[in-house]
C-alpha cells in the first residue's frame, strides 16, 4: 500500500501551475519502540495533563493552547484560530529561484519528501517542470507549511517525480567557526599524510544503503528475545576504549598492510633523531 501523502497543494512556475503532493521519504516505522508500564502492577500507563496550581486532572475539553506574554500571563488561543492561519506557502509551492545543488551546505538539508503530480491534469505541467530543471542541472528554491512553520525548501528532479528537501534557517545552524576555531593548526608530516591517502584509496566502495544496519537495534531485539524466552541478556558487544596513538607513523603503517598495501620505510628526518633503544621500543609496543 502506498504511503498517503502528508501534504496537497500547488507547484507553481511562473504562470505555470499543478496540483501536487508531497510523501515522507524516510519512515520510522519498523524501530523498535517502547511502551512505560506500572512496574507493580504490569498495566500500560497513559500521560494527563494536570492543573498546575490545583493538581487536579484537566478534561480534555478544558485544554487550550496559551502563549506565554508575562510572567504566569497567556494570551489564550483557539485551536480553530491556529487552523484559520493561512499563508500563501500554506498550498503553494511557489519556484522563485534556481540555484545548483552543490552550492547549498550539506549542514542545512534537513528533511527529504517526495513530490508527485496530484491527479492526471498535472502531470503534464508536471513533468515540464521537472524535465526542464533536469536539463538545467539546477534545483529551485521555495516555501511550505508544514507542521505550522514555514520552511525554505530545495526541490529536484529524481526519477519520475522530484525530491523535496526542507532546509534549516541560517539562525538555526551554528557557524563552523564557533567550533572549530579552537582547533590549532598543526604541520602535517608529508609520509604520514601519504599513508593515510593510501588507507582510504584501498577502501574506496561505493554507497549502497543497503549494507547498512541498526547494529543498536538488534542489539535489543536480542534482548527483548532473551527476555521473552526467560534466559539472561546477552553479553555487551562494545569495544574496549582505544588509547592515544603513541607513535602515529608505525600505526598507519600497520594499518595499511592490515589493507593489503604496502608502505615504504620512513626516510631518514632532518630532525633531530628519535631516541633509540629501550624508549624507543617501549613507544612501538604500546602504539
Amino acid at each position: 500500500m502506498a504511503p498517503r501523502p502528508i501534504w496537497k497543494g500547488y507547484l507553481k512556475l511562473s504562470l505555470v501551475t499543478c496540483a501536487v503532493e508531497l510523501t515522507a521519504a524516510t519512515t520510522h516505522s519498523e524501530k523498535v519502540s517502547f511502551r512505560i508500564l506500572n512496574r507493580a502492577t504490569g498495566n500500560t500507563v497513559r500521560r494527563e495533563y494536570v492543573d498546575s496550581k490545583t493538581g487536579k486532572p484537566v478534561d480534555e475539553k478544558h485544554e487550550i493552547k496559551g502563549y506565554e506574554i508575562g510572567d504566569d500571563t497567556f494570551v489564550e488561543i483557539e485551536e480553530s484560530e491556529i487552523e484559520a492561519v493561512q499563508i500563501e506557502s500554506s498550498h503553494m509551492l511557489d519556484l522563485d529561484g534556481f540555484v545548483e545543488k552543490s552550492t547549498i551546505e550539506a549542514v542545512y538539508l534537513d528533511t527529504p519528501y517526495y513530490v508527485t503530480p496530484a491527479d492526471e491534469m498535472s502531470e503534464e505541467a508536471f513533468g515540464v517542470i521537472r524535465a526542464a530543471l533536469a536539463r538545467k542541472k539546477m534545483a529551485a528554491l521555495a516555501r511550505i507549511v508544514l507542521f505550522r512553520r514555514e520552511r525554505p525548501v530545495v526541490l529536484e528532479p529524481l526519477d519520475k517525480g522530484m525530491l523535496l528537501t526542507t532546509l534549516r534557517y541560517g539562525d538555526t545552524v551554528r557557524r563552523p567557526d564557533t567550533v572549530f576555531g579552537e582547533i590549532k593548526d598543526v604541520t602535517i608530516d608529508k609520509e604520514m599524510l601519504d599513508l593515510a591517502t593510501q588507507i582510504i584509496t584501498k577502501r574506496k566502495t561505493s554507497f549502497d544503503p543497503s549494507k547498512f544496519d541498526d547494529r543498536y537495534e538488534e542489539a535489543l531485539l536480542a534482548l527483548i528475545e532473551a527476555k521473552k524466552s526467560g534466559k539472561k541478556a546477552p553479553p555487551s558487544k562494545a569495544a574496549p576504549k582505544p588509547s592515544n596513538v603513541v607513535d602515529l607513523f608505525d600505526a598507519l603503517k600497520k594499518s595499511l598492510a592490515a589493507d593489503g598495501g604496502r608502505a615504504a620505510s620512513r626516510k631518514p628526518s632532518k630532525r633531530s633523531p628519535a631516541p633509540r633503544g629501550k624508549a624507543t621500543a617501549a613507544k612501538r609496543k604500546s602504539a
